[in-house]
């Protein structure tokens, strides 16, 4: 079964590649849910696409649940947030999750304890989110994972933003407008399948 599980999860991690190469492109995924989809939800999704998810920690999820049409690029935007924080940390590091809901709409915070980038890495990312990096050519590594949440950004009106975290790292804000969120009675969990990603493996007993 631990065999079984991890190569889900690896399957789930190629298949997060494979969706960063169809958003880059301008393709369309192929998962689509025809109703909204709780936040908690949606940080599972992210979380059992990263190699480091037993390192995350997420401390609030709220009641708020993204629309169908837009809870796929949601999830797979904090996917890569979520990779970039934890390949950024020290190996036994813990990212720390927290979600917020206010007028505009639902704040995801990611917090990290790594490398603190300076101020010149700040705006190269700030840019990459932003969706002002032009072209696709030497996209490797980290500029393609924010390059990736530049483009979803765009497309579902994502604000994404990095400061130094209090833990010693970078933290990186991502605001949910309320124009693509859901109600929260009607956000079930997606189940695993071939149309949904699959939630983590649970960690193995120490």
């Amino acid at each position: 079964l631990a065999d079984l599980l991890h190569l889900d999860h690896r399957t789930a991690q190629a298949g997060r590649l494979a969706d960063s190469v169809a958003v880059l492109t301008g393709a369309r995924s192929g998962r689509r849910w025809a109703r909204p989809i709780g936040m908690e939800s949606i940080l599972r999704g992210a979380m059992g696409r990263i190699a480091g998810y037993q390192r995350v920690r997420v401390h609030a999820a709220g009641d708020a649940s993204v629309a169908g049409h837009a809870a796929e690029g949601v999830m797979h935007a904090l996917a890569e947030l979520l990779d970039n924080a934890a390949n950024f940390s020290p190996p036994t590091a813990e990212v720390h999750v927290y979600v917020e809901e206010v007028p505009a709409g639902v704040i995801v915070s990611v917090e990290d304890s790594g490398l603190v980038m300076g101020e010149v890495q700040l705006r190269r990312a700030q840019q990459a989110v932003s969706g002002e990096s032009a072209g696709l050519g030497g996209l490797t590594g980290t500029r393609l994972g924010l390059a990736v949440v530049g483009r979803l950004s765009a497309k579902y009106g994502l604000k994404v933003s990095f400061r130094p975290s209090a833990r010693g790292g970078t933290g990186v804000l991502m605001l949910i407008p309320r124009d693509i969120l859901g109600t929260p009675a009607a956000a079930p969990a997606p189940t695993p399948s071939a149309a949904a990603p699959a939630p983590p493996p649970p960690a193995a007993p120490s």
